[in-house]
């Protein structure tokens, strides 16, 4: 890796909200968030199996794993979300990614993960549009990053969709299957 290529772990870089978070902000990070199911299914769509199967940097996940891993990865937000806005600061419980990865419905067809992710957006936009201010300023607590305000997970979870896209693209452009 030189100099002026990105880290192939973090393509867009590592999540680092903004010190003030605005209702703009979370306007536009939920806004992408909607987005993503439709731009990921358009991503991996002509993908053959063997593609799917390629990891997207040496020692990464497969194209697979990650179509696999957003939905679960979401709805663990989703479900987060949901324990914040209805209990006092809850602490939430943290999952093993890797070890989800490695379960055998991360090795299965990827529709019915892209049909799960739209599903999901769907709801969770109806709850993220539907928030106050004071609502998105609530709080979960995980056991290994501490107390998370509701705000600014909505621009972890922006930057989390945007973060896995990029492995695709990236992987894709520098195969040529683009």
């Amino acid at each position: 890796m030189t100099l002026t290529e990105p880290d192939p772990r973090y393509p867009i870089g590592e999540f680092s909200p903004p010190q003030e978070i605005t209702r703009d902000q979370v306007d536009a990070w939920i806004d992408d968030i909607a987005r993503l199911p439709a731009d990921l299914r358009r991503t991996v769509a002509p993908l053959t199996d063997a593609r799917l199967d390629t990891p997207y940097r040496p020692g990464g996940w497969t194209v697979r794993q990650v179509v696999h891993h957003l939905p679960d990865s979401h709805m663990n937000s989703f479900i987060r979300f949901k324990w914040a806005l209805t209990e006092e600061r809850p602490l939430i419980k943290a999952y093993d990614e890797q070890a989800w990865a490695e379960l055998p419905d991360s090795r299965g067809p990827v529709a019915p993960s892209l049909d799960l992710l739209e599903t999901l957006h769907r709801r969770w936009m109806a709850l993220l549009r539907g928030l106050t201010w004071a609502q998105l300023q609530r709080e979960f607590v995980h056991p290994e990053s501490g107390a998370v305000v509701l705000a600014e997970s909505v621009g972890d979870y922006a930057w989390h969709g945007r973060h896995h896209l990029a492995h695709i693209q990236r992987l894709l452009a520098r195969e040529g299957w683009d």
